[in-house]
């Protein structure tokens, strides 16, 4: 039995891994497809551009200036800051709004000190004095190239639009290798997925910053809500059931900052793995009973259950030693029947994946990328407590608030910039829990390795790595661990 709950779990890994070679191939049939819009506006249209801002003080200046400066009328923009700081953020917002409207923008800094509805509320709230039909929403971490709205603006024309989203770019990639490893989880994502989904007239989904929408649509579909962590792709599975269409744009791209410390990714994955599951809840029934085409309803259905794989992932890891000990005797050619197809589509579909992705986005250079690629593997194995914890969360339908992600104006290699700032990610016990998988797997390797199996150890080996290196990063930052023991121990 327990080898059999075994492999049933590698199948679902392996289902898994099966989309993604799905995705590849709807991505070599379609990549080339770029949209052309139907006409250009002959008098440019109003555009919102609203900047959601919490605890930014490294970031804000620099978002400003490259808003400034891009290539656009500047009588048809808008400028919101939407700021729910609670340090001196504020100021410079409100300097930054004044300093903007001196050159002659139309620009306002919006503050509130409730935050309700976290950015959901933000974005709803600055919608009530949006003077533009078409919203460009950026995070303050990003740094849009001038061209970005010459680039989009025009396929407003066709009326049926409602989004065009642009790829991210990543200002700091080569900091060190958690951002190296980050930017090929979302060069992955970016390229390969939003690509493929949209381009084959699948559903795909607003990440959230870089896009920019149609005022009209977003009322349509009901507007922000602010019952999951993830109000991007809420609104956009709302807004494509009413019909409305969606550009994913590849080509053009939108620099932004990635979480430089562990914590930081933490954090950023918790919330976009918890806020999905719920919106997976939430939207899941509605997709399946629609008119929309089964090809799409599949795609939704493997989007928004993708990270239940966490929740396999982790009970792998209580099943695959036992397994080494109790699984039945089988033949060579019976356990290559079993192995091999199982072991391409949950690890080697994944390595082509980003492999393909690399190579697109960095034709010249994706060569010296791939080399990360174990440590990428590594890492998704390493996030899987963090992870399995917020799909968890969602199931139960336990609440939390919308954690920031510390930026720090880091472009480059600038190791010094994290040192001086303040802003640290919530720490949690987690690293406690991936320590002592880190150690249960370094035994299973070792024991397997003693027993002449060196398959199973050099496969097995990205396990007590990726769970040591999440652990031991996170424990490099947390300092205040013996605080949050009592905290923990009252509530548990």
């Amino acid at each position: 039995m327990w080898y059999i709950s075994y492999v049933t779990v590698l199948l679902g890994l392996a289902g898994y891994g099966f989309h993604r070679l799905t995705i590849l191939y709807l991505y070599f049939r379609h990549r080339n497809k770029r949209p052309i819009p139907e006409r250009e506006f002959q008098e440019m249209p109003v555009v919102t551009v609203q900047l959601p801002v919490f605890n930014e003080m490294h970031v804000v200046d620099r978002l400003l200036d490259s808003v400034a400066a891009l290539d656009y009328p500047q009588e048809k923009l808008h400028i919101q800051i939407l700021d729910d700081s609670t340090d001196e953020t504020v100021e410079i917002s409100r300097a930054g709004a004044e300093r903007l409207r001196d050159q002659g923008f139309d620009a306002e800094c919006i503050h509130r000190t409730d935050r309700t509805g976290f950015k959901a509320g933000a974005l709803e709230n600055g919608m009530q004095s949006a003077k533009g039909e078409y919203i460009l929403i950026l995070d303050a971490d990003f740094v849009p190239n001038a061209d970005l709205l010459q680039e989009t603006i025009h396929h407003f024309t066709n009326d049926q639009i409602a989004l065009v989203q642009t790829r991210w770019g990543h200002l700091n990639r080569n900091y060190n290798m958690l951002t190296r490893v980050q930017a090929m989880f979302l060069d992955g994502h970016l390229e390969l997925e939003q690509t493929a989904r949209n381009r084959s007239g699948r559903f795909f989904t607003f990440n959230g910053t870089g896009g920019i929408w149609r005022k009209k649509a977003i009322i349509d579909a009901g507007g922000w809500e602010h019952d999951t962590l993830t109000e991007d792709m809420d609104l956009s599975y709302r807004a494509q059931l009413k019909g409305w269409k969606f550009i994913f744009l590849k080509e053009v791209e939108t620099p932004a900052e990635l979480p430089v410390d562990m914590a930081g990714f933490k954090n950023q994955q918790h919330r976009w793995t918890k806020g999905s599951i719920q919106v997976c809840k939430k939207c899941l029934i509605p997709i399946m009973r629609s008119d929309a085409p089964l090809a799409c309803k599949m795609e939704a259905f493997a989007h928004l259950t993708a990270n239940f794989a966490y929740l396999l992932l982790l009970a792998l890891c209580f099943l695959i030693f036992p397994k080494n000990q109790w699984g039945p005797e089988l033949t060579g050619l019976q356990r290559l029947l079993v192995d091999i197809p199982i072991f391409f589509f949950a690890s080697v579909s994944v390595v082509m994946f980003y492999t393909v992705a690399q190579k697109a986005i960095n034709p010249k250079t994706w060569l010296k990328e791939i080399i990360y690629l174990p440590l990428l593997l590594a890492l998704g194995i390493g996030m899987a407590v963090n992870n399995a914890k917020a799909v968890i969360e969602a199931l139960i339908g336990h609440e939390t608030g919308f954690v920031r992600t510390p930026k720090y104006g880091i472009e480059g290699k600038k190791k010094q910039e994290i040192k001086k700032s303040r802003y640290k990610a919530l720490k949690s016990l987690t690293p406690i829990f991936e320590l002592l998988f880190a150690f249960f797997f370094l035994f299973v390797v070792v024991d397997a390795a003693f027993s002449g199996n060196w398959p199973s150890a050099i496969l097995l080996l990205p396990f007590p790595v990726g769970f040591f290196y999440t652990s031991l990063n996170s424990f490099s930052q947390m300092t205040h661990l013996v605080e949050l023991l009592p905290a923990f121990l009252r509530k548990n």
